[in-house]
């Protein structure tokens, strides 16, 4: 299904999606023609899902990056779940086992900004926040 030549063309668009078919073939030593077939049988796999931009969220007013381990009360998961919408500031969130049910990453102006949004998680649940001090490594 993926083979060897089909990884490194993932991989250099992992680097950068906007590569050209000419510079992923210079890469993967490939014609233009033959690395757009590939990506294009990549994504009609749904090996490829995708494409997406990377923020750099401090640039647009976003001071404070937060891991949020959420212990919802009994019977809140689906009302939560039903109201993600007015939630904006959740850029990733994530249904986990553990003694927590929901994991999710959370993009906020400032420190009273978390607090505004720890006391409107406190309807469904019980919270636990973690300060993201820094990325060691880029997203996949």
């Amino acid at each position: 299904m993926v083979d060897t030549l089909d990884l490194k063309i993932i991989e250099c668009l992992k680097q950068n999606a906007r590569y050209s078919f000419v510079e992923i073939g210079k890469q993967v030593e490939l014609s233009p023609s033959a690395v757009r077939e590939r990506i294009q049988k990549l994504e009609d796999l749904e090996v490829i899902k995708g494409y997406r931009v990377r923020l750099d969220y401090t640039k647009l007013g976003f001071g404070l990056e937060v891991f949020i381990m959420f212990k919802l009360y009994s019977g809140k998961l689906t009302v939560f779940c039903e109201n993600l919408d007015q939630f904006p500031e959740i850029f990733e969130i994530h249904r986990i086992t553990g003694t927590h049910n929901i994991f999710m990453k959370v993009i906020l102006n400032n420190q009273l900004h978390l607090q505004k949004y720890i006391d409107r998680l406190l309807v469904y649940g019980e919270p636990t926040t973690h300060l993201i001090l820094s990325n060691l490594k880029d997203d996949i």
